[in-house]
């Protein structure tokens, strides 16, 4: 273990503000600095595909130009940038270079088309707009054009849209620029119409208590909310959840998850500037392979993921040809970990010391984090302990009343990881937070007697099948035991006589197999009659975001088309 890393016990919890960790109060720019200063000549970040790799002196030299050229383009302190693109060196220039002068940067996701881009420029009010010019299928310069054609008229810098009438430069971070934007190189050298000392003066103005980040969440009913995240909220939370991995300035992330997420720009990227770490990204958006050979050649002694890309990797047909003797811990997170997925990672993927995180982007992110010295019995069966700092309890979501231990309630969450309040939408807020400052999360879970946390299921996902309530989560984790099944997604689908009834949509092992009778009667030796699936679906794979969060609502909306249930579904209850 390195000198310079130290564990959560070594730090008092409720300490924040006294002996507080030492980027507490600080900013995203000055933390930069001082990391910078301290480990001047260690890897900062490394792009594998990208051919990019910096020092933290370098990297920190490259983001004062990036910061220059904002300034020079009339972005000031507390204006909004929007960020539209993939995995790219760019990014996190962006995303340091912004912080530094504070200001606010906006996460656009980088899936979205022209609507909902549109509708993310317009409501977060941003003054400039960076995008890359294509990723797969996605055309990023069309969608824009489609959404803003006065571009095309417009002098770079001087745009005039009336539907988004802050916006006024966009820059296409590569390609051919289209008009009335600037190229990547075009608008790096507007910095040399700014001098060092206009930059440290900037420097000075931001607070560590302001927003530095909207990061719009999913929105899988309505329109996406913008989360206001302070310096503050992520600093901490990046610094305790590298505590829990035991980072120090010789550990390598590797960081498949998106950029635009917290999971990418919080848990990786500051992350790794609280503790001096490298932050490792194998390509612009998750391939499974690129994954695999940057844990082999840089090196990395951590890995990020959602379930289903650990799954992806430890599918993959060569996994077994790569040689990970580094690899020791991580993240994993963004939806439930099955416990069979966590023991396989620990002992095949050889990450013993990998770590659970739960939270939202609405608490920046993490408010639990299991930590590498527990037992594998907590790491696979629960999400950990709240950080230092935060509050957790579990209450009756119809009531509001706190619950005891291993009672199943709504998880409500309090401290320095709560977000300011979503952008400009204060009756949203006062419905996610209420009057004592508790964020209410829409998780249902169960707090045991030592402190640690069990998620249980979503508010919205307890599937009511003639009055008695089924939670997924215990018939996905007892369907993972099959030696058949790669993984399984229990949703609730209409029914006329019950209100609901369940649904398993399985994903088999290449090369094996396994028939709807045979997964039925597997449950019905260990569940109780009513839980046992009613419905089977076999699949190669499921919906998912662009961070690979289950999307349940569409496989619900696909089952009901499928199956003939409109009818079921059309049936209003109170």
């Amino acid at each position: 273990m390195n000198d310079d890393r130290k564990t959560v016990d070594d730090v008092d919890a409720s300490s924040i503000g006294g002996d507080a960790p030492w980027l507490d109060r600080l900013t995203i720019g000055q933390v930069l600095r001082e990391t910078a200063s301290r480990f001047p000549l260690q890897d900062a970040v490394v792009f594998s595909s990208a051919d990019y790799r910096r020092t933290w002196a370098a990297f920190d030299q490259e983001v004062d130009q990036v910061a220059r050229a904002l300034l020079a383009m009339g972005l000031q302190h507390g204006d909004h940038f929007g960020l539209w693109a993939t995995n790219i060196p760019q990014w996190v220039l962006l995303q340091f270079a912004t912080a530094r002068i504070g200001v606010v940067l906006v996460t656009v996701n980088p899936s979205y088309r022209s609507n909902e881009l549109a509708y993310t420029l317009q409501h977060s009010r941003v003054r400039g707009l960076a995008l890359i010019d294509h990723h797969k299928a996605n055309d990023y310069f069309a969608s824009l054009q489609q959404v803003i054609p006065e571009l095309a008229d417009s002098h770079a810098g001087l745009l005039e849209s009336p539907q988004f009438p802050q916006l006024k430069t966009v820059i296409a971070l590569r390609g051919d620029a289209p008009a009335g934007s600037l190229s990547w190189p075009e608008f790096l050298s507007r910095a040399e119409s700014i001098s060092p000392e206009q930059l440290s003066q900037a420097e000075t103005r931001p607070t560590c208590l302001e927003p530095i980040n909207i990061q719009y969440t999913s929105g899988t009913t309505g329109s996406p909310k913008g989360a206001m995240l302070s310096h503050r909220n992520i600093l901490l939370n990046a610094y305790y959840a590298g505590m829990g991995q035991q980072l120090g300035s010789q550990d390598r992330i590797c960081i498949p998850v998106p950029l635009y997420h917290c999971f990418g720009c919080v848990l990786g990227t500051l992350c790794a500037a609280a503790h001096g770490a490298t932050m490792v990204f194998p390509s612009e958006s998750f391939h499974v392979g690129a994954v695999l050979e940057a844990l082999e050649h840089q090196r990395c002694t951590a890995v990020y993921g959602v379930p289903t890309m650990f799954i992806a990797m430890l599918e993959h047909a060569d996994f077994q040809q790569h040689r990970l003797t580094k690899l020791r811990t991580g993240i994993m997170a963004g939806s439930p970990c099955p416990i069979e997925l966590m023991k396989r990672v620990s002992h095949e993927l050889g990450a013993e010391q990998m770590t659970i995180g739960y939270g939202q982007t609405e608490a920046s992110p993490l408010i639990t984090q299991t930590l590498t010295d527990d037992s594998l019995e907590l790491r696979v069966g629960t999400v950990g302990r709240t950080l230092p700092g935060i509050e957790a309890k579990v209450v009756d979501p119809e009531t509001g009343c706190d619950l005891g231990d291993m009672q199943r309630g709504e998880l409500c969450s309090r401290g320095h990881n709560v977000m300011l309040g979503y952008y400009n939408s204060p009756e949203q807020t006062a419905a996610a937070i209420d009057a004592q400052g508790w964020l209410h999360t829409g998780d249902l879970a169960m707090r045991e007697p030592n402190g640690y946390y069990r998620i249980t299921g979503r508010l919205r996902d307890v599937i009511i099948r003639g009055g008695e309530n089924i939670f997924p989560r215990e018939i996905e984790e007892l369907l993972y035991q099959h030696p058949a099944v790669q993984d399984v997604q229990i949703i609730g689908v209409p029914d006329r006589k019950f209100g609901e009834q369940t649904m398993a949509w399985i994903q088999l092992r290449e090369a094996k197999t396994a028939s709807e009778e045979e997964l039925k009667a597997f449950c019905q030796a260990k569940l109780a009659h009513f839980k046992v699936p009613r419905y089977w679906k076999f699949v190669d794979s499921f919906p998912t975001t662009v961070t690979g969060k289950i999307q349940k609502y569409k496989m619900r909306e696909i089952s009901i088309e499928e199956l003939g249930l409109q009818d079921a579904a059309n049936i209003e209850t109170a």
